[in-house]
């Protein structure tokens, strides 16, 4: 059978993003379902960038769009993100993006401006890079960018009260809306975690590749999941996003 695999937040760290797709050895039948934030970070977001386009061609990838990736394309768009994305890690993407060919820069615009806001399977699972805020899904909210920085829907589903039972008019019903929910944007280390998390039907795969954690990949139907090495170890005398 086909298998799904769903891979959390890269942040140009093309070293550590070959090692995970060569571990877990895909089939031309497969489907790569990525959960944004492939640029800023390690010095190589623009060659990520580059990498995955020729992924595309091999396998079938969904690419969901991060917070990084849409300072990335607001600048490639001529419009300057605010100030704190080169405190981010824009810096980064900045300098690797300056080496490419008009063309090249052309061709990876285009490839940042088609990545889907989210995305939901034929088993009703939803891919998103950090929540939504809507009672009714994502399709309904309001403030698009929200996709990409909320925060709220995991931390809603990390302090849920399990004695509340699904049917009780108390259960939020965001967490209501479909089967699983994978999600990004927010660090397992930050809860002192290197493994992606479980929180109700949500699945945090965003396993700290920017700053000391790796890149993490989960088969969406037997849950099993593959790693990177630690990524600040692929790219000795570089920040990342750690503190200089």
């Amino acid at each position: 059978m086909p298998a799904t695999y769903v891979i959390g937040d890269i942040h140009g760290a093309l070293k550590a993003l070959k090692q995970l797709v060569e571990r877990i050895a895909p089939k031309t039948t497969d489907t790569l379902i990525f959960l944004g934030d492939y640029v800023d970070g390690w010095s190589e977001s623009a060659e990520t960038i580059t990498w995955l386009m020729e992924l595309e061609s091999q396998y079938t990838c969904i690419f969901i769009k991060g917070n990084h990736d849409a300072w990335c394309e607001s600048w490639l768009n001529g419009v300057m993100p605010e100030a704190s994305w080169q405190r981010n890690g824009g810096k980064a993407t900045v300098e690797s993006f300056n080496k490419l060919s008009p063309a090249a820069l052309e061709g990876h615009q285009q490839f940042l401006n088609r990545m889907r806001m989210y995305y939901i399977d034929d088993q009703n699972r939803l891919y998103i890079h950090a929540g939504f805020t809507s009672t009714h899904g994502p399709a309904h909210e309001r403030f698009e960018p929200m996709l990409y920085w909320d925060r709220s829907l995991w931390e809603l589903a990390l302090a849920m009260d399990r004695s509340i039972p699904k049917n009780s008019m108390f259960y939020p019903k965001r967490l209501l809306q479909f089967k699983e929910i994978y999600i990004g944007h927010t660090p397992s280390l930050n809860y002192g975690e290197d493994l992606p998390m479980i929180a109700c039907n949500v699945h945090n795969i965003d396993t700290g590749a920017a700053f000391k954690g790796k890149i993490s990949a989960m088969n969406v139907d037997t849950k099993e999941v593959w790693q990177s090495d630690a990524v600040y170890l692929l790219y000795p005398g570089e920040n990342g996003r750690n503190p200089s």
